[in-house]
């Protein structure tokens, strides 16, 4: 490889990871407009194994905002990110998918208040983000939830 193919390399990893955070974000401070925002058009999300819906990108925000207003705490670890671009047959190098594991914790506490409290949900799984490049960057073209485990108060672990 050139060198101006390893930099492309690394700045198109730079940011797909980015984007994986950008995902994280939005849905731990809510922001249902810029989680839209990171699909691209005909983006889909399936969160079905973790009590969720399969989707439309705006479908999928709609209902997280609506299933998330309980826990106003939120914080989503995305972690162990493995990014392979072009692993399909005929690939021009502009699809890039990501296998990442997940750590969320949500709290019924207040989010302003300032006081700590242990969460009242964690769970932890896999996400398996397909990402397209697209005139405006890279964009999510598909998002798959699979919920591993899930702690409750008391310390159950029902799914």
């Amino acid at each position: 490889m050139t060198q101006r193919v390893e930099l492309a390399t690394v700045r198109d990893r730079l940011a797909v990871d980015e984007l994986v955070t950008e995902y994280a974000v939005a849905v731990d401070e809510g922001d249902w407009e810029g989680f839209r925002g990171l699909f691209a058009p005909g983006g889909r999300a399936d969160h079905r194994a973790a009590g969720g819906i399969e989707g439309s990108a705006g479908e999928v925000a709609g209902r997280l905002a609506e299933s998330l207003t309980a826990f106003p705490v939120r914080q989503h670890l995305i972690v162990n990110r493995l990014v392979r671009f072009g692993v399909r047959e005929l690939d021009t190098g502009d699809t890039a998918h990501v296998r990442a594991d997940y750590l969320s914790s949500m709290g019924s506490g207040d989010r302003d208040g300032g006081g700590a409290a242990a969460p009242d949900v964690v769970c932890g799984g896999r996400y398996a983000f397909a990402v397209v490049r697209t005139e405006d960057g890279w964009r999510l073209s598909e998002v798959v939830v699979r919920e591993l485990w899930r702690r409750l108060p008391g310390g159950g672990l029902p799914m």
